[in-house]
């Protein structure tokens, strides 16, 4: 790969509640990474056109009405329930599972039927912004590795996860893992298998141990699943206190939370991703705090299975990393843009409440609110943060991953600059980007510096 410059208009989370928006020249390195990133009025942005001038390089040069954002994180996607999609969310969580899900997901036995659904997904993913992802697959190995595979051809930074499930309790008969033994094998293999991809020396498809959640696995196999991710210095991925029900069968099991419960079998450690968390007290918070785990906040998902807002401020405050989750099928919208809106709208209503039988004063939870700069800040270096990603910002020494925003795209919902009309703040763009950009307005994405979608032309 060869280095580049662009120069234009760039949204930079430079901090969780303040973003900037520069006319800047950003210089992307060989490997991939940002050399530097200067304001375009400096002497060292001129330095570096000069630079590129004298050795051909390639010079983007970004029209008023595009910009440059960080490339977005999705900590939380179930990659087999591609196909349902904005369906069966009328459904309560067990049933959406039993009558839905498991059926869906036993399908990827078959290799031939995942590999147009993983492909036509992944490509997706990536016009929308998506450059990192954090995938649930299936118990099937094979289909597993494809999906493993179908990221890395296309470009895509991903987090990849065998299921484990082998609780007959909970799944069925045809679709579950025959006991722990062969479970904690297809994991191991599994995780040897991603590593070695051809073209993955640098890594940019992971494994991650992957217990669907506590009530889909027995206690012998979580206890494995743990001794196995710290054996082979793996990450972890698993649901936690999301729903009523899901947080109430694990207390009714275990006799604890489930955050407790997964640091009892060893499960909750630095790199460990817990989708919704949604239940959590202030001392669940201060557990995943201490052990350095992260939270996958999925809030259109939360809507419809969680039936409460999680309570991000307080997670912040007591010092959680955060990041954003679709949770693809859960969530109706590939768009972790769409889910950062939304964090910011549930925010609002645990703020101020919804029941108009309360007065004012005694509807909501006070201070709950979050600010579309926070949204970004989760979308992009929250996530990145979580997964100990260098990425999420334009800064020198992260990985160039990046969206190309045209606000003047044929489709666009998006009222581009013009005359009589000037973007004062940084945060005014932020909160439009996230309101309204679209498929039509992603012109370009890079991951890693290379480019995964759209044109530069």
């Amino acid at each position: 790969m060869d280095e580049f410059v662009i120069r234009g208009h760039v949204i930079n989370p430079v901090a969780t509640d303040r973003a900037t928006m520069t006319d800047s020249v950003v210089h992307v390195g060989a490997d991939g990474t940002i050399m530097a990133r200067h304001d375009a009025s400096t002497p060292m942005a001129a330095q570096v056109l000069d630079h590129a001038a004298r050795h051909g390089m390639a010079v983007q040069v970004l029209s008023p009405a595009q910009l440059l954002m960080p490339g977005f994180a999705d900590l939380h996607v179930h990659a087999p329930q591609w196909p349902q999609m904005g369906r069966a969310l009328d459904l309560p969580l067990r049933d959406w599972l039993e009558q839905r899900t498991f059926p869906l997901e036993a399908r990827f036995a078959d290799p031939a039927f995942a590999a147009p659904v993983y492909d036509e997904m992944v490509r997706t993913l990536l016009a929308n912004g998506t450059t990192t992802a954090v995938f649930f697959a299936t118990i099937h190995e094979e289909s597993s590795l494809l999906l493993a595979r179908t990221c890395l051809r296309h470009g895509l930074r991903a987090h990849v996860g065998l299921v484990a499930m082998d609780d007959p309790a909970l799944c069925p008969p045809t679709y579950r893992n025959a006991g722990v033994e062969q479970a904690l094998d297809a994991t191991r293999r599994f995780i040897h298998a991603v590593r070695a991809l051809p073209g993955n020396e640098r890594g940019l498809v992971r494994p991650m141990v992957t217990p669907r959640f506590i009530p889909a696995c027995t206690d012998g196999l979580l206890r494995g699943l743990a001794a196995l991710a710290a054996a082979e210095d793996c990450l972890i991925q698993t649901h936690c206190s999301e729903s009523d029900w899901e947080h109430d069968y694990v207390r009714q099991r275990t006799g604890v939370n489930d955050t407790v419960a997964l640091d009892r079998f060893g499960l909750l450690r630095r790199g460990t991703v817990l989708a919704h968390s949604c239940f959590m007290t202030a001392d669940d918070m201060a557990l995943v705090h201490a052990r350095g785990a992260a939270i996958a906040h999925c809030p259109v998902s939360n809507a419809y299975f969680a039936g409460a807002v999680l309570p991000l401020r307080k997670a912040w405050q007591a010092g959680v990393h955060v990041g954003l989750g679709t949770d693809i099928s859960g969530g109706y919208s590939p768009s972790v843009a769409v889910n950062a809106a939304m964090a910011v709208t549930a925010s609002r209503m645990l703020d101020t409440g919804t029941d108009p039988a309360r007065t004012a004063g005694k509807r909501g939870r006070p201070g709950a609110r979050l600010t579309f700069t926070e949204g970004l800040w989760l979308a992009t270096r929250g996530g990145m943060a979580a997964l100990d990603i260098a990425a999420g910002q334009f800064d020198a020494g992260q990985a160039f991953d990046a969206i190309l925003i045209d606000r003047a795209a044929p489709g666009s919902n998006i009222l581009p600059p013009g005359p009589g009309r000037t973007d004062d703040t940084a945060a005014d763009v932020v909160q439009q980007m996230l309101c309204n950009m679209g498929r039509p307005d992603i012109r370009a994405v890079w991951v890693a510096g290379r480019r995964v979608h759209g044109d530069v032309d």
